[in-house]
């Protein structure tokens, strides 16, 4: 596909800067720019790039003012990020749809496919399973008994969905992610550990997106619930009757213990875990590496393991590299004690 700096402009309600008759075949980051490329500047911290680029188009935010003369044709935008956002997407679905259900894939009878959804080589669709309008179903997906799937979603290679699973609409779940699987829960007897039968299930709202080898465990009883809009990372682990909020995300390796309560619009740093049976309130921003232990009120910054509030962490982290200085410090004031408490003694 090919588009001119005027088309791109018209498509993200921009103006054009330079050549409008510019064309771009392909995208590229700002410092592999090549003349049929389209990139984007956004963050200021990249701006030394956009001089010396061979991008044939840049994406920049409206106001943006160069230091120094550019050979580029520029198509100006109110958020550059955004746009890029968008322009992708479109170039998404200007892709050619797979349609149709493969020869090996099994269906059984009591199942239900929407209509235009592609279901993909050796997928497995079990027994009273539900799959939505214009669904993706990869090859070698399984959707459980009794699972359910909306509209518009898109289910990519080996991802299991358990039993009783639930997705709403637009929901996008990525290559071997595990939906349902049973909750970490066993009970001591003796010496040894009881299993607690998990008999509860997933529930993913619309809008959820799941990122590669994500785990959400079933609940022992009710739903494990991830609401809608919620975005999650590779490698992330959701415990058993877990709630996730709202527009929440998750940074790749987070960890959720068991029973926690997720407000809307937090944010979670990569390697960040949760202790089990706490709340965490909305718009909570957690840093990476946190490790949780009790609640967070709303609209917290938390960093440290323990958490302790970011502006003070900042400023203990200040200290940190001080403590060998500082306890040499204390230690040779130690040693003037005790040689002035002796003589004192001996007057």
């Amino acid at each position: 596909m090919e588009f001119t700096a005027q088309q791109i402009a018209d498509i993200l309600n921009g103006t054009v800067d330079g050549n409008p008759n510019v064309k771009v075949n392909n995208f590229s980051k700002i410092e592999e720019g090549t003349p049929h490329s389209l990139t984007f500047l956004a963050n200021p911290k990249y701006e030394h790039y956009i001089y010396n680029t061979e991008a044939g188009i840049i994406l920049v935010n409206k106001d943006f003012i160069p230091s120094a003369p550019l050979k580029n044709t520029l198509v100006r935008v109110p958020d550059a990020y955004t746009a890029l956002a968008s322009l992708l997407e479109i170039v998404e679905r200007l892709k050619k749809e797979k349609k149709g259900v493969d020869s090996t894939a099994s269906i059984h009878p009591s199942a239900h496919v929407g209509e235009g959804c592609y279901i993909g080589a050796f997928a497995c669709i079990a027994e009273n399973a539900r799959v939505g309008d214009n669904c993706k179903i990869y090859p070698y997906t399984y959707i459980g008994d009794n699972a359910v799937i909306g509209d518009n979603c898109i289910i990519y290679p080996h991802v299991t969905m358990y039993e009783g699973t639930v997705a709403g609409n637009n929901c996008i779940l990525h290559a071997g992610s595990v939906i349902g699987s049973d909750g970490f829960g066993f009970a001591p007897e003796g010496e040894q550990y009881k299993k607690i039968p998990q008999i509860g299930n997933v529930v993913l709202e619309d809008d959820v997106e799941i990122g590669a080898n994500t785990t959400i465990d079933r609940a022992v009883m009710g739903s494990t619930i991830v609401r809608k809009g919620a975005k999650l990372d590779n490698l992330v682990q959701i415990a058993h009757n877990v709630e996730v909020g709202e527009n929440t995300v998750m940074a790749a390796q987070a960890g959720i213990s068991g029973s926690v309560k997720i407000g809307r619009h937090c944010k979670f740093g990569g390697q960040s875990g949760l202790a089990g049976h706490i709340n965490i309130g909305d718009h909570v921003s957690i840093g990476a590496q946190a490790g949780i232990i009790s609640n967070i009120e709303d609209r917290r910054t938390v960093l440290g393991s323990p958490a302790i509030n970011a502006k003070s962490y900042m400023r203990s982290s200040v200290i940190f590299n001080r403590l060998p200085e500082m306890c040499r410090t204390i230690e040779k004031l130690q040693r003037e004690v005790e040689v002035l408490k002796k003589e004192l003694s001996n007057k």
